[in-house]
């Protein structure tokens, strides 16, 4: 036997049911946002760790590349001098 439903019975089902439905979204929505959240977390603390490191590169690079270090460098591991005054020419244009 098919149980017969009055219109009030049937329009409180579609709610509990619209309800129901309603609810599995928002948590879809509230689980998928965590997740994005997540993630992003992780790409910030990414980011900071590659800021950091660059830094630590520019910093690096600076100091080796200082004018005095590379001359020192040059003067001992490549025996160059700097030029006597005498031994200098200028070229016109």
């Amino acid at each position: 036997m098919i149980p017969r439903f009055g219109k009030s019975q049937l329009q409180l089902l579609l709610v509990g049911v619209g309800a129901f439905i309603s609810a599995l979204a928002i948590v879809s929505q509230t689980h998928q946002t965590r997740l994005l959240f997540t993630m992003l977390q992780a790409q910030e603390s990414e980011r900071w760790r590659l800021q950091e490191n660059y830094s630590r590169l520019v910093l690096e690079y600076s100091t080796l590349s200082a004018p005095h270090r590379v001359s020192a460098i040059s003067r001992s591991s490549l025996t160059m001098t700097s030029p006597d005054t005498g031994t200098i020419r200028v070229v016109a244009e």
